[in-house]
């Protein structure tokens, strides 16, 4: 097998057994992948954010986070309030429940991370961050890429 192969291969791979072994970890907390990031990065404005705000922090469409939103409002872990200087739009709040489970989240996060990696030296762990990272940096350019090269 070509290492183009073992490459492509080894990424599909991990993407789809990574978010299934994050699904596992975070139905235990009544979360599916998506909203543990989205609740997380709410959490970290006291004052919350509006859906516009937050679908731009996410790098997603508005609609996606209304969505996410919905099927996340019965956990109480978020409350919606008028926005004073435009009454069409809410502004997304945690609640303390929602502050409860962020620690929670994290926790799950950093389960993952160690369960994924195994026992592995510093070194290798280092290693495989940078090398990881930097190929992100890089798709991240070529998806930036294809998007302009659509519109």
């Amino acid at each position: 097998m070509s290492e183009a192969m073992r490459i492509n291969r080894a990424l599909n791979k991990m993407s789809k057994l990574y978010r299934a072994a994050k699904a596992r970890k975070l139905a235990a907390l009544g979360l599916h992948p998506g909203q543990d990031v989205l609740l997380w990065i709410l959490a970290q404005e006291p004052e919350g954010m509006t859906v516009s705000e937050l679908a731009e922090n996410l790098g997603i469409e508005p609609p996606t986070v209304t969505r996410s939103l919905t099927r996340l409002e019965g956990g109480g872990w978020f409350r919606r309030e008028p926005v004073a200087m435009d009454r069409r739009q809410v502004r997304i709040v945690v609640t303390e429940a929602g502050h409860a489970l962020v620690p929670r989240i994290e926790r799950a996060w950093e389960e993952l991370a160690e369960q994924a990696m195994g026992e592995v030296t510093a070194g290798e762990r280092e290693v495989a961050i940078s090398a990881l990272e930097r190929a992100n940096d890089r798709l991240r350019r070529i998806a930036g890429e294809a998007a302009l090269a659509e519109e």
